[in-house]
This record gives structure tokens, sequence and C-alpha cells, in this order.
């Protein structure tokens, strides 16, 4: 596809996050599988070029099961973005990830339902692999920075993505405990999966905002409005986390992203 000099970072905004940049340059894209959540808001951070876009819409309309996920990422590579961050607000389903801390992480498991998540679709076959889907490079120096900021980071973690608009119930929460998984949201997958067919760098940078239902017995049942709350008490640290961590992002990229679609190729 052809790309534009637009931009070389991207970022989708959750919940919360629906303005990122000052003295912006919006920008239109028509894509070829529909029209993406929002406008491209193209600005600068120190010498970086910068896209950030609102994955729910900039008032929130968008419901997590009916994003535009493809023509989301297909935006940003369009734009010329070579790494893509995704922040967002998470629950934690692990009594020692409290609201609050920040996780890195680096798996997920997808728990969704008839999202439409690959570019693949023949007559070329490709089988990616998202074994490690998650950009090591990116993965480290967010680690890094949130430490140096004096964060509370969690450098692993498993993100259970459900498919929404509604939480979990009490037995699905305890299920996913169970197994081990420790965080859970409902836009990583297929978002970041997307990022990394199109040969960008992904990066998940998950806020917890609540301890999910199923965890304690005595946790009120996650809300919303709840949510936004606790993201909106963080937000100038998510901000801040983010300007550090493009502000610190090395020109050239030495990892196997970049080379996922030929990589998968047969």
């Amino acid at each position: 596809m052809e790309t534009k000099n637009l931009a070389k970072i991207g970022v989708f905004g959750g919940s919360g996050l629906y303005k990122f940049l000052d003295d912006v340059e919006e920008v239109r894209v028509e894509t070829p599988y529909g029209m993406p959540s929002d406008s491209l808001m193209i600005g600068t951070i120190g010498n970086t070029k910068v896209a950030f876009m609102p994955r729910h819409g900039r008032n929130h309309t968008i419901l997590p099961h009916l994003i535009n996920y493809r023509a989301n990422v297909w935006a940003m590579k369009y734009a010329g973005c070579e790494r893509v961050i995704s922040p967002c607000a998470c629950g934690s389903l692990q009594k020692h990830i409290n609201p609050g801390d920040f996780v890195i992480c680096d798996q997920f498991v997808d728990w969704t339902d008839g999202r439409k998540s690959t570019f693949f679709e023949g007559p070329v076959v490709h089988h990616p692999s998202p074994t490690d889907l998650y950009c090591p490079e990116l993965r480290e120096l967010a680690i890094k920075v949130a430490k140096d900021m004096g964060i509370t980071v969690h450098e692993t973690g498993t993100m259970t993505v459900i498919n929404g608009p509604r939480f979990s119930t009490k037995a699905e929460s305890k299920f996913f405990t169970a197994q081990g998984w420790d965080v859970i949201g409902m836009t990583a997958f297929p978002e970041n999966y997307l990022v990394r067919e199109m040969d960008m760098c992904p990066l998940n940078i998950s806020l917890i905002t609540d301890h999910d239902c199923g965890l304690v017995g005595d946790v009120p049942p996650v809300s919303h409005h709840e949510v936004c709350r606790v993201f909106e008490q963080n937000l100038d640290r998510v901000k801040k986390l983010l300007f550090t961590v493009i502000e610190n992002i090395p020109a050239e990229r030495h990892c196997a992203c970049k080379t996922t679609s030929t990589d998968s190729q047969m």
C-alpha cells in the first residue's frame, strides 16, 4: 500500500483519553475497510511526528465490539507510522495488581467473538505467529521509563480481551483469574494484532482502574463511570509516560515486527 510521511508514531486513545496533542492537523482518512473511528490528529512530540486517534471516537460513541479496528490500523499505516502505542483502561484479575498500577502486557487471550481480525484474506496465504506479539524494544523502553518515573509497573502480563460492551459476570471473572491471566479489557484484540500484521510495532500500556468483580468477594461491580474516574485521576501520568516513551524511541528498528507480513507468507 502507498503510505504518506505524516507521522512515525501512532497512539490510539481509549476510555478517558480523547485528546493527546495540541496544535494538531486533523487528517481524515478513507480506507478500503470503511471509515476509522475518527480523524488522525497529527502533531509533534520533540522532533517526532505523532498521529493520534481516539478508538471510541472523540465523543466516545463507538462501543468496543463495533470499532472498525482494521480501518483504524490501516489509517495509521497509511500515515507512515512504524510504531503504534495502545494505552487502555483495564481491570485487574490478580490481587497483587492494584488500581493505579501500570502493566506492560506481553501476552493476550482472545475472548471476543465476530470481530474482523485480519487483513489477510487471500489469495496469498499468510500464517502470522502472535507468539510474542508485542514489540520487545518498545516494551523494554516503556518499562524503563515507567520505573524512572516511580510508577508501579508490572513488566509482564496476560491481557484477557472480552467482547463487550458488557463487563464480566462473577463466574467468568473467577475463571479468568484461575487461569492465571492478569488483566481484562475490551480493545487490545484485534487492535494490537492488526498493528503487527501491518509490519508496525505494537505496544500495550494498561492502566489498572479496578479489581474485576470475581477477584475479591466484597468488590463492588465494575462500572464505566468508575473506570473513567480512575483513569482521569491518572491521566497526567499516562500522558507523561507516553510523551517520555515517544521522545526516547530510537529512529531505527531492530525487531522482527517490521517483517511480519513477509515472514508469515507461504
